[in-house]
């Protein structure tokens, strides 16, 4: 009986040994969640690396958006001087081209304008001469409607932009340099001269 009391408190005893050494074991152990003395630190410097990666990604994106930005306004500035340049020639060559056929046509105005004044005084009632008028009228008529006008001449002070002097004359109605007498009648195309005037001037 006493010595099963005995095993009893010994093996209590053993027990108590134990834990008193896992215990120790439990103090003297360093925490497992226990952080090392760099990871705090370590952390922000991450960030600050992923920061700064954003932040030069940004940067350029945004350089590349403004050089983007840049071509494109010079493209459209080069197209705006495209097309007032084009603009420009396409009314130029409409210019040239609208001289070319009134130079050809003045000619015949000309004409027309001879053909009249050798009509006899007996013949300007006649049908033949009247009907004359009427196209030498409406010739006229359309000419001035795209702007084409007769350059005033006699009369006129010499201007050598719109008269061509061929002659001198002497003159008790004019004035010396004053145009007093019209050999070919000159005419504007919008303030542009298509024909100079051939004139006589007063010595």
């Amino acid at each position: 009986m006493q010595k099963g009391m005995r095993g009893v408190a010994e093996e209590e005893k053993d027990k108590k040994e134990e834990m008193d050494s896992e215990a120790v074991q439990e103090e003297t152990k360093e925490p497992e969640t226990a952080e090392t003395s760099d990871g705090p630190e370590e952390a922000p410097k991450a960030d600050k690396k992923e920061k700064k990666k954003k932040d030069k990604k940004q940067d350029a994106m945004k350089e590349k958006v403004e050089e983007l930005e840049d071509r494109v306004k010079r493209q459209m500035a080069e197209f705006e001087n495209f097309r007032k340049r084009t603009e420009k020639e396409k009314s130029a060559m409409f210019e040239t081209g609208a001289k070319s056929v009134i130079e050809k046509i003045l000619p015949v105005v000309d004409n027309f304008e001879r053909g009249l004044a050798s009509v006899s005084e007996e013949e300007k009632d006649g049908a033949l001469a009247q009907g004359m008028q009427m196209i030498y009228k409406q010739l006229m008529t359309e000419l001035e409607n795209l702007d084409v006008k007769p350059i005033p001449a006699v009369g006129e002070e010499f201007n050598p932009e719109f008269h061509n002097a061929v002659m001198q004359t002497q003159s008790d109605e004019f004035e010396s340099g004053v145009v007093a007498q019209e050999l070919q009648k000159g005419y504007t195309y919008r303030d542009t001269v298509v024909r100079h005037s051939m004139v006589a001037v007063v010595e």
